[in-house]
């Protein structure tokens, strides 16, 4: 069961990540994650 969810939870980021890629371009992506990368950090 956390098998499940792990692996729906790991489906749900990677789908949130390509729905900002198409809708806000590539550099805007890539400037988004870096942001909040070094915001981490």
């Amino acid at each position: 069961m956390l098998l499940w969810a792990g692996a729906g939870l790991g489906a749900l980021v990677v789908v949130a990540a390509l729905a900002l890629w198409f809708h806000y371009g590539t550099q805007v992506f890539f400037e988004i994650i870096r942001t909040g990368f070094a915001a981490c950090f």
